[in-house]
């Protein structure tokens, strides 16, 4: 299966694993320990979040297996352009405390701004949500450009509060149709439509990886959104397809070869790929994120960089 089923872990285990990577980082790199302690933060509000989200039935989805099976045949993500009733409730609430979370660790008057911005109706939250789940890039920063606020920090917020729902909502288009397969004969067309998942996008959300976890040989591309982890049938770029010469795999510090660039000169992307025990849960895959921001910045020393979301159609500006 080019789609891969990660482990779950309980609450406790997940605040135990995070704790010990979030000390070998500040014990590594003491640099990093207030941007590891506004990261504690964040994660707390986030899985507090999901456990908030876990508690109801997830919206009814109407979206029949083949019709989702076309659209991934198609290079579509399945949530692409799906209009999904979100929990408006508890993820802008959650949205508001991010804010706050944000102003305190370091983002200031800027985070202030979002905050006010929010609970004066002036930015509709239910919105900046729906245009973040579909993955709009566009109209998030058009509409908080409109309103003199950080496109960046609005982007970043919107991503914290919506993707403990995104996730949930991948594991239930996704996840399940592949375990189900994994256990009978009649594979599900969703899962068959995954098998044969060829993009470096996102099958779910059409996000670009966050990096690649290679984990007994299996190189998983990461979803920096919603976590989903999936194969390629092929090495090369994950984002034009390049795998001639111009496709190059590097490490920055010859001492440490599990902590790779996979570089590509046709297109100037870069993605990081580093090897370990096991894949990142969600929502601890931004732990990783921040293990590795030293190849993030090797890479755009030389120039590389990470391209655009793809567009896929987007909501209505927030």
């Amino acid at each position: 299966m080019s789609f891969l089923i990660l482990q779950s872990l309980r609450r406790e285990e997940l605040d135990a694993a995070a704790e010990a990577r979030w000390a070998a980082i500040v014990e590594a790199r003491p640099e990093l320990a207030s941007a590891a302690a506004l990261q504690r933060r964040l994660i707390a509000r986030v899985a507090d979040l999901m456990q908030t989200i876990e508690a109801s039935p997830l919206p009814r989805l109407s979206l029949p297996p083949r019709y989702l099976a076309a659209k991934l045949a198609r290079g579509i993500p399945v949530l692409a352009g799906e209009p999904l009733p979100l929990p408006i409730g508890p993820l802008g609430e959650a949205l508001v405390a991010l804010c706050g979370d944000l102003a305190e660790g370091g983002a200031g008057d800027a985070a202030e701004h979002i905050r006010n911005s929010i609970e004066r109706g002036e930015l509709d939250a239910g919105s900046l949500l729906g245009a973040s789940l579909a993955r709009d890039q566009h109209a998030i920063r058009t509409g908080a450009l409109h309103r003199g606020l950080a496109p960046d920090l609005v982007w970043l917020l919107a991503e914290l509060a919506v993707g403990p729902f995104a996730f949930l909502l991948q594991r239930a288009l996704l996840s399940r149709p592949v375990e189900a397969a994994a256990e009978d004969e009649a594979v599900s067309p969703v899962a068959a439509a995954l098998d044969e998942w060829p993009h470096g996008h996102c099958p779910a959300c059409g996000s670009w990886p966050a990096m690649a976890e290679v984990v007994d040989g299996r190189r998983g591309l990461r979803c920096s959104f919603c976590a989903a982890a999936w194969e390629l049938p092929r090495y090369a770029c994950v984002y034009c397809g390049e795998e001639g010469d111009r496709f190059v795999t590097a490490a920055p510090d010859s001492e440490r070869k599990d902590r790779r660039l996979e570089l590509c000169g046709a297109c100037g992307g870069y993605l990081k790929t580093i090897d370990t025990f096991a894949f990142s849960p969600f929502p601890l895959l931004s732990v990783a994120d921040l293990e590795t921001m030293d190849l993030d910045l090797a890479a755009m020393e030389h120039g590389y960089r990470r391209p655009p979301l793809k567009e896929f159609g987007g909501m209505r500006q927030p």
